[in-house]
């Protein structure tokens, strides 16, 4: 059954936009190519501090390895600190 996440990345401040801009291309990459990422989108809001993101696995252990593999990564690290906002559902 897939898994789908839908939210928000809100910065509080233009170093933490720039985190993102720094390290977000590097994050799609490695995020599209994971086992069982149908779709993984991460695109700037109107707002420079807010990104709108949108992920789609196809099963709940595709979605656990991502995950698992975030928390260990450079993006992660890195982008720790900025407030997310997310909705996960298995459809």
């Amino acid at each position: 059954m897939p898994v789908t996440l839908q939210g928000t990345l809100r910065c509080a401040n233009a170093a933490q936009a720039e985190l993102v801009l720094r390290h977000l291309p590097e994050h799609i990459l490695l995020s599209r190519a994971e086992a069982g990422c149908l779709q993984f989108d991460v695109t700037r809001s109107a707002d420079p501090l807010v990104w709108i993101v949108s992920e789609r696995f196809t099963t709940r252990a595709a979605f656990d390895a991502h995950q698992a593999r975030v928390k260990c990564s450079v993006w992660g690290r890195a982008t720790a600190d900025i407030a997310r906002s997310y909705s996960v559902t298995d459809i």
